[in-house]
C-alpha cells in the first residue's frame, strides 16, 4: 500500500499493488489499473504492508471479499463503509476484550454519532450556575432585594391594584390563546433539551471529577461515595453523548484547569477539547501525530531529569514512556502508521522486531514480563 500521494509514479495515498520484483534499493510493483511502476526506496518508502487498511482508506474502494475487525471507535458511519466494500462476501470479526458480547457490538456499530460542536450544549450563564450551585434561585434573590431596598409603603401602593379573586374577567381576554412561557417552549424542543441534557451531563461529570481530582491533591483518597458519584455521572453522560466521558477524562488530564472551569459552569473551553479528543480517538493519523509528540516530549524530560540527577522523576517518565511502547500492542493500527515515523521516535535502524519492542530496545525501557513475550 503507498501511504503518500506521488503525482511522478501516478499513485495516491492508499494506492494498492502487488510487489513484482524487489531488492534492497528499489521495488517494482503493479498497481490496481494493471500499470508497473518501479522507484528507487531512497526517493520513496512511504509504504506499508496492503493485507489491511484502515475505513478511511478503504472508502470508494471495491474487492471481491473484505474481512472487517470491529473496534469501539465505530459508529454507524464507518460501519456502513466497511460493510460495502465488497462483490461477493464480507465477514464480521471482533475481540472480546474490546466487545464483551454481540449485543455491546451491535450497539456500537448501530449508533449515530455525528460531530457535536459548540452549538450543541446550552450556554450557561457564569453567575445563574454559581447560584444554583448554592441554591439561590433568582426569583427569591430579586424579592429580597426588592424588600430590603423599596420602603413598605410603595409596595403596599399597588395592593389596591391587583385583581380581587371575585372579579368577573374580560370575556375578550379570556378568549384570547394564553401565551406560552419561554421555558415551556425550550422544553418542547427536542434540540434545546438535548442542549440542556448534554451540558448538565458535562457540568455534573467535572464535578465528580473535580471532588476526586481535589482529594487527590490533598494526598487523600476518594470516598466510595464520590466514586459511585463519578460512575453514575459517567453513564449519565454516555447516555447523551457517546464516548462524553471517556473523551473529556482525556482533554482534563491533558489540562486539569478545564475541570474547576466546567465544574463551574463555564464550558466552551472543555467543549472545545472534548472535540478535539474525539478527533484523536477516531482518526488514526491524528492519534499517530500525538503519540509522536508525546514520546519526543518525555524522551526530552527524561534526559533533563538524569542530567540534574533526579532519578525518582527519570524513572517514572521511562516507565511511561514504557508503557506507551507497550500500548502499541493492543493498538496494530496505530502501530502500523508509526512504523514510517520510526526516524521522529528515535530509531535509526531496522531490527526485524514489532514497533512496540523496537522502541523499548532503542531506547534502553524495560517491559518487564511484557518483554520477553514479545521477543
Amino acid at each position: 500500500m503507498f501511504l503518500q500521494n506521488e503525482r511522478g509514479l501516478g499513485v495516491k495515498n492508499g494506492t494498492l499493488g502487488i510487489i513484482e520484483q524487489m531488492s534492497s534499493q528499489s521495488m517494482t510493483v503493479q498497481t490496481e489499473d494493471g500499470r508497473s511502476v518501479r522507484f528507487d526506496l531512497k526517493d520513496y518508502n512511504r509504504i506499508d504492508h496492503g493485507y489491511a487498511a484502515t475505513i478511511h482508506k478503504a472508502q470508494g474502494m471495491t474487492v471481491d471479499r473484505t474481512h472487517v475487525l470491529a473496534t469501539p471507535g465505530m459508529d454507524t458511519h464507518s460501519s456502513y463503509v466497511a460493510l460495502s466494500r465488497h462483490r461477493d462476501g464480507v465477514e464480521l470479526h471482533y475481540g472480546r476484550e474490546d466487545f464483551a458480547g454481540r449485543d455491546r457490538l451491535v450497539r456500537a456499530l448501530c449508533r449515530d454519532r455525528s460531530k457535536d460542536m459548540a452549538s450543541d450544549y446550552e450556554q450557561i450563564d457564569p453567575a445563574q450556575g454559581y447560584a444554583e450551585r448554592r441554591g439561590i434561585t433568582f426569583g427569591e434573590r430579586v424579592a429580597e432585594i426588592v424588600r430590603k431596598i423599596v420602603p413598605e409603603k410603595v409596595r403596599n401602593m399597588f395592593d389596591g391594584l391587583r385583581p380581587s379573586a371575585n372579579a368577573v374577567p374580560d370575556p375578550d381576554v379570556a378568549r384570547r390563546p394564553e401565551r406560552e412561557a419561554p421555558e415551556r417552549k425550550a422544553a418542547e424542543d427536542p434540540e434545546a433539551a438535548l442542549r440542556k441534557a448534554r451540558t448538565k451531563a458535562l457540568v455534573r461529570h467535572a464535578r465528580a471529577v473535580d471532588a476526586v481530582f481535589d482529594m487527590q491533591e490533598r494526598g487523600g483518597k476518594a470516598s466510595p461515595a464520590q466514586v459511585k458519584e463519578l460512575q453514575e455521572a459517567r453513564k449519565v453522560f454516555e447516555a447523551v453523548r457517546p464516548y462524553g466521558s471517556h473523551d473529556a477524562e482525556a482533554a482534563y488530564k491533558n489540562n486539569p484547569e478545564l475541570v474547576r472551569e466546567a465544574a463551574g459552569g463555564q464550558v466552551n473551553r472543555a467543549i472545545r477539547a472534548l472535540q478535539l479528543e474525539t478527533e484523536l480517538r477516531t482518526d488514526p493519523s491524528r492519534r499517530a501525530d500525538r503519540f509522536v509528540e508525546r514520546w519526543q516530549k518525555l524522551g526530552q524530560t527524561s534526559l533533563h531529569q538524569y542530567q540534574a540527577g533526579d532519578m525518582p522523576g527519570y524513572k517514572a517518565t521511562r516507565s511511561a514512556m514504557g508503557a506507551m511502547a507497550k500500548s502499541l500492542e493492543r493498538d496494530p493500527q496505530l502501530e502500523s502508521i508509526l512504523a514510517n515515523r520510526k526516524r521522529d521516535l528515535g530509531i535509526t535502524f531496522e531490527s526485524g522486531r514489532r514497533l512496540g519492542i523496537e522502541l523499548a530496545f532503542s531506547h534502553g525501557i524495560d517491559l518487564g514480563s511484557g518483554r520477553g513475550l514479545g521477543l
